[in-house]
């Protein structure tokens, strides 16, 4: 069976962190459409094409890494047209059954051995992959008889959806699926329409994924579902690991499940807690606490007197003095000294960000911010939760960021400005 991975998307609500395809975000050294592909070819799928866009990125990226028994060929989705379209520029190449998964799917293993294993069992023309969910008004949610699919409803209002049972993102189609994408009227969601039109003829069926949401990777929509992938990968491939170049203090304490790479250089009394990955050529200071499920791709520099917990930083990214919780950073980012990132509202509420001019709630009570690649960061700097910064921005001295901050932006808080609030309270 072949498999199609769509990668062509424009992320858009993955900003900040889009300058790139979301699937060539890295968690463990390695790009998340990589942990696609090692599920794809343990699942025994042999043909796999990739359809990206014309720039070509994942391509390039993946020329790093080699995957022996699969055959990759890539295909390019001319303009950012939805799922259907970027599916149908695959269409020549599919004379039988195929397989379609979004390319941030980092368990694709267990989803499509499970895909499969219903497809088997039933007379079904078509699977489609679902489990429970208890937010459908992000989620494609499906209508269901039985087992047998009537129709996708697509980010239903709370209390208006047809099930509790969501699209993962895998499907099993046939060809003649193509015949209905061509009669539906061409838009964002055009793939769901032809799915839903084609139900109507075809016997299609749900296979449902039994493991519980907060049990399974998320689908990557948002950046903060970083978070629950980077703990799926950590608790299920993070092996401990101290490489015979790192360079470690006697007074540094490293417990736990911690992977160190090659020349990492760890200063005196630093404390690492795993689970934690620090990939290569990174520097930890003196002083330094990295606790509980941070990731650091290779050459970041935590500095001295540095808390870092539930941090995911790209690389090349550097910080000085101060604490880091629960916030992600792209790669090149500059951090001053004394830069605060506050994680937990006072009223220890849900954090809610602002993507796309709507605010969204991000089911966190821990969630600090995200920042776009190389962006600097002044010295005393604070940062409050949720907040997206862009990249390529400069955010001034002592500022306070309490909004998101658009890409290519210099942000300075005038001292004038804070004194004359003062005199206003």
């Amino acid at each position: 069976m072949k498999a199609v991975i769509l990668a062509a998307g424009e992320s858009s609500r993955f900003w900040p962190l889009n300058r790139r395809h979301k699937s060539l975000f890295k968690i463990m050294g390695k790009p998340l459409i990589w942990f696609n592909l090692d599920g794809l070819e343990k699942a025994k799928i042999r043909e796999i094409f990739i359809v990206q866009s014309p720039k070509r990125d994942i391509e390039e990226e993946l020329k790093n890494y080699k995957f022996r028994n699969l055959e990759i060929k890539y295909l390019i989705q001319p303009e950012p047209k939805g799922t259907g379209n970027a599916l149908f520029v695959a269409k020549n190449f599919l004379a039988e059954h195929f397989l379609v998964l979004n390319g941030d799917v980092v368990n694709s293993r267990e989803l499509v051995l499970e895909t499969i294993k219903k497809f088997k069992k039933s007379k079904a023309k078509s699977i489609i992959l679902g489990q429970k969910t208890q937010t459908s008004e992000i989620f494609g949610m499906l209508k269901l008889r039985k087992d047998r699919i009537l129709e996708i409803d697509e980010k239903p209002e709370r209390g208006k959806e047809p099930s509790d049972i969501k699209v993962v993102g895998v499907y099993l189609l046939e060809p003649t699926f193509f015949n209905f994408y061509q009669k539906v009227k061409k838009r964002l969601y055009d793939f769901e329409d032809a799915l839903s039109l084609y139900m109507k003829k075809n016997d299609v069926r749900v296979a449902i994924f039994q493991k519980l949401e907060k049990e399974t990777p998320a689908f990557l929509k948002y950046p903060w579902h970083l978070f629950q992938i980077r703990k799926y990968l950590f608790d299920n491939f993070l092996i401990r690991r101290i490489s015979k170049s790192a360079r470690i203090s006697k007074s540094a304490i490293i417990e736990g499940k911690v992977s160190i790479g090659d020349n990492v250089k760890i200063f005196e009394n630093a404390i690492i807690k795993g689970p934690c990955y620090i990939g290569k050529d990174c520097i930890i200071g003196n002083n330094s606490l990295i606790r509980e499920y941070v990731n650091l791709e290779e050459n970041v520099i935590i500095g001295a007197n540095a808390e870092v917990t539930r941090s995911i930083f790209q690389e090349n990214s550097t910080t000085h003095s101060g604490y880091f919780g629960d916030s992600v950073f792209g790669k090149n980012c500059k951090i001053g000294a004394g830069t605060i990132i506050a994680n937990v509202r006072l009223d220890r509420g849900e954090i809610k960000s602002i993507v796309k001019g709507k605010k969204i709630g991000t089911g966190l009570k821990s969630f600090g911010c995200v920042i776009g690649k190389n962006t600097g960061i002044g010295i005393h700097c604070s940062l409050m939760p949720g907040v997206f910064i862009g990249a390529n921005c400069n955010i001034g001295p002592n500022s306070i960021v309490s909004e998101n901050i658009k890409d290519n932006t210099t942000f300075y808080l005038k001292f004038e400005g804070i004194k004359k609030w003062r005199k206003s309270m």
